[in-house]
């Protein structure tokens, strides 16, 4: 009867302090060899899926929404991919920083909005314009995590666009 008044009161027979949520909470997080395994394996099923919705853009009829559905499968599955790293809580609250909360909302607006265009509304040419406002938005978050590579991107296009200008 102790026993299970025990494990009913959260301590389990062990006398550590531990209550049954920090205990359950420990028991299931991943190990790094676990996380790292999920990340390169959501990342090659994401980079997997991108190319092969590229090479589905040469098939008649349907290669475009297959190119689009795949692309952004793949987007999700490599965006996924780091939440394995540092877990999904932290990898939420890092995309709603300052500084990645513009891009995050652009990025899932774009995805959300691919898959509308096509399927709902029909209209191919939108359901492009916004793959490739999503290969952006994906970039320049991806580029945010990188110290000093928004402002190196962000100095190279005014570089580039003054000597368009020029010209």
């Amino acid at each position: 009867m102790d026993k299970l008044r025990a494990t009913l009161g959260g301590r389990d027979g062990q006398s550590d302090g531990r209550n049954i949520i920090e205990a359950a909470n420990e028991a299931s997080t991943l190990g790094w060899g676990t996380r790292v395994k999920g990340f390169i394996a959501c990342m090659v099923i994401g980079v997997g899926c991108t190319v092969l919705g590229v090479c589905c853009l040469f098939i008649p009829k349907l290669g475009l929404i297959l190119f689009i559905v795949f692309y952004t499968f793949g987007n999700v599955c490599s965006l996924a991919s780091t939440m394995f790293l540092m877990g999904p809580l932290k990898q939420l609250k890092r995309m709603c920083d300052k500084t990645r909360f513009f891009a995050t909302a652009v990025m899932i607006t774009c995805l959300v909005l691919t898959i509308c265009a096509v399927f709902w509304w029909k209209i191919f040419v939108l359901a492009l314009v916004f793959v490739i406002l999503q290969s952006i938005a994906f970039a320049w978050y991806g580029l945010s995590y990188i110290p000093f590579a928004r402002d190196a991107v962000l100095k190279f296009l005014s570089m580039m666009c003054r000597f368009c200008i020029k010209e």
